[in-house]
């Protein structure tokens, strides 16, 4: 199964007014930021819930017993957002690590909040069971089209507000960002996927074939912690030959640190992945290259950025 660029151009006029049209700034010669920690809920997730909320809404799939999502935090944010937007019930499920202002700002969507687990997968399977108990709409935080093509309309916000660029580095997960990406512009621009070496799905996928299963850890878990690539987030992957760049727990922690410090952009680890192959080096663009990296979340204590 794959997504198209119509799905995600028929998302990007479903969602229009929903979501915020968030801005591109020029930080240097050469490399560009795209905000999408400004978007609703601080990250890019309510892209592809709105468009799986309201394509549902349009195909009489939305019941009275509302939704069931899991997520890390940023998916189950976005996912209560649009609910609440569209006066639908959402039930969310949150491994127990889940970071406190995460959870925190799922209460105060309104939003039934269930924590369960270590991990996205555990969450994930009592999303599942709570869903077939209910009969409510299962919104997955990755790994489906609707979703996918919802994220995707970053690339084709990319097209008319950043002119030209040759190269767009993104955080991965799941892959429901990098999929949506790369099906909105792979045709254009070199798509690069950036993994923490202790959460490396994509890397796993590529060396394998296929999406396989796999332990995940380090500071950017929490958004960044899927165990295993989305199968459309591999077939995305595969046509347009993006590949996969590893970076080390102290490389994010530096680049996080440095978006602060120098661009004043507070943003949690996973957020700062991206940038992190950049400011450490492990992708080192060509004289002349124009690049283009996705900022994609801002949900973070911003104690810990000093």
């Amino acid at each position: 199964m794959t997504v198209s660029l119509g799905e995600v151009q028929a998302a990007a006029e479903r969602i229009a007014g929903r979501v915020r049209r968030t801005p591109v700034i020029e930080v240097a010669p050469g490399l560009t930021f795209k905000l999408e920690l400004l978007q609703h809920t601080g990250s890019f997730k309510p892209r592809g819930a709105f468009n799986r909320l309201l394509t549902a809404k349009e195909n009489g799939e939305l019941t009275g017993q509302g939704i069931v999502a899991a997520s890390g935090g940023n998916a189950g944010l976005a996912a209560a957002y649009a609910a609440r937007e569209l006066g639908v019930p959402a039930r969310i499920f949150v491994p127990v690590t889940a970071p406190a202002p995460k959870v925190a700002k799922l209460r105060t969507l309104e939003a039934d909040v269930v924590q369960v687990g270590n991990e996205y997968a555990e969450a994930y399977q009592a999303a599942v069971e709570a869903r077939d108990e209910s009969g409510a709409l299962l919104l997955h935080a990755y790994d489906q089209p609707e979703v996918v093509a919802g994220q995707g309309t970053i690339g084709l916000e990319l097209l008319e507000q950043a002119g030209r660029f040759d190269t767009v580095l993104v955080a991965v997960g799941g892959g429901g960002l990098i999929a949506g990406i790369a099906t909105a512009i792979g045709d254009k621009a070199r798509v690069i996927g950036v993994e923490p070496e202790l959460a490396p799905a994509l890397n796993r996928a590529i060396e394998a074939g296929q999406p396989v299963d796999g332990s995940v850890g380090g500071v950017a878990a929490d958004s960044l912690g899927a165990r295993r690539l989305g199968d459309l987030a591999f077939a995305a992957v595969q046509r347009y030959a993006v590949p996969s760049l590893l970076v080390g727990e102290d490389a994010i922690v530096a680049a996080r640190r440095e978006l602060w410090h120098d661009h004043h952009l507070a943003v949690e680890h996973g957020a700062a992945v991206a940038y992190a192959a950049l400011a450490s080096r492990i992708y080192e663009p060509a004289a002349g290259e124009r690049v283009v990296v996705v900022i994609c979340g801002a949900n973070t204590d911003p104690a810990t950025l000093s």
